[in-house]
């Protein structure tokens, strides 16, 4: 197990990643109840398979009904989604958190570097109200691998979070506030922080308590207010072990063992080029545990740099606070 972790976590190109992506491909089709039934369900034999774009995706719906798990190991954790709108909440079931934990260290350092130099602040009141949220893990975790007394969650103390926002100032402080949308925006509206060259990144999400708007004018609203030039956002879901992460304009970048791929929204077990708009698949090499290849119910479309856009969600699907805005 060690020896596939050190494999997925050092991949440097295209083709280590094409060529661990079958390797994973084959061992969850082997050992992944769930997403070997689907395989079987579609016909697809799992030795046919030879290249990245013939993998099938598992819907990512199947997190609501069924246990997600590779191999014969019992959960040591479960995440949950927020499931706000009332349709059922995905759980993933973790098998060994140290793949979460080396994942999202990994790519924080790997878009921001070490922990150490933040005063990281967590502005997560709607997920701090409920158990099993795997975005409060992560920060929490990155909190205290930064190892700085100043860094914390905040609930609702918006009075609090400025006064220590303009105390870091004072002492030259580096800050990373990182919040969700809703939250973000009463602190702009109503305190206004200076955080002129700090760093300000939201998850997305309203989580009902505000109307939903589009991300280009959220950036807008929190750059006039924080004196800030770009907001940096992060995508991730309760389904994934990884992270993307945009530092602006809503481009967002993967990490080595993670890619995006853009199905056409009519017919899902085709790709579509760079430039289009399609329905967003995932490979989260890090998800080694669970599934690696998941099928979402975000639209979006690659960029001739390799990064990628989230523009919307299907129709009929639920939204869910996981950086989306609907436009």
């Amino acid at each position: 197990m060690e020896k596939i972790k050190d494999k997925i976590f050092s991949i440097r190109s295209s083709s280590d990643f094409e060529a661990l992506a079958l390797e994973v491909f084959r061992f969850q089709a082997k050992n992944n109840n769930t997403y070997s039934n689907y395989i079987n369900h579609l016909g697809i034999i799992p030795g046919s398979i030879h290249q990245l774009d013939q993998i099938p995706f598992l819907p990512i719906e199947f997190f609501k009904t069924r246990k997600v798990i590779t191999g014969k190991n019992v959960p040591g954790k479960i995440f949950t989604s927020s499931g706000t709108t009332g349709s059922g909440t995905s759980k993933h079931y973790v098998t060994d958190i140290t793949w979460y934990m080396e994942s999202f260290t990994r790519t924080f350092q790997y878009f921001y570097g070490s922990p150490g130099q933040y005063c990281i602040l967590a502005l997560l009141p709607s997920y701090l109200e409920r158990e099993g949220s795997s975005l409060i893990y992560m920060m929490d975790s990155l909190i205290r691998i930064s190892k700085n007394p100043e860094s914390g969650f905040y609930l609702d103390k918006l009075d609090a979070l400025a006064e220590k926002i303009i105390l870091l100032r004072e002492q030259k402080q580096k800050i990373l506030l990182f919040g969700v949308s809703f939250a973000l925006l009463n602190l702009a509206e109503k305190y206004k922080p200076d955080l002129s060259g700090q760093t300000v990144m939201e998850t997305g999400g309203m989580k009902g308590k505000r109307e939903e708007i589009i991300r280009e004018e959220l950036h807008e609203i929190l750059n006039n207010a924080f004196n800030t030039k770009v907001i940096h956002s992060e995508y991730g879901m309760t389904e994934l072990l990884s992270q993307a992460y945009s530092r602006g304009d809503g481009i967002f970048h993967t990490p080595p063992w993670m890619k995006v791929l853009i199905r056409d929204s009519y017919d899902p077990l085709s790709y579509i080029k760079k430039g289009r708009s399609g329905g967003i698949n995932v490979v989260d090499l890090a998800n080694y545990n669970s599934c690696s290849f998941i099928e979402t119910k975000d639209l979006g479309r690659l960029l001739p740099d390799g990064g990628f856009e989230v523009s919307g969600r299907f129709d009929s699907s639920d939204i869910r606070g996981c950086n989306l805005m609907v436009e």
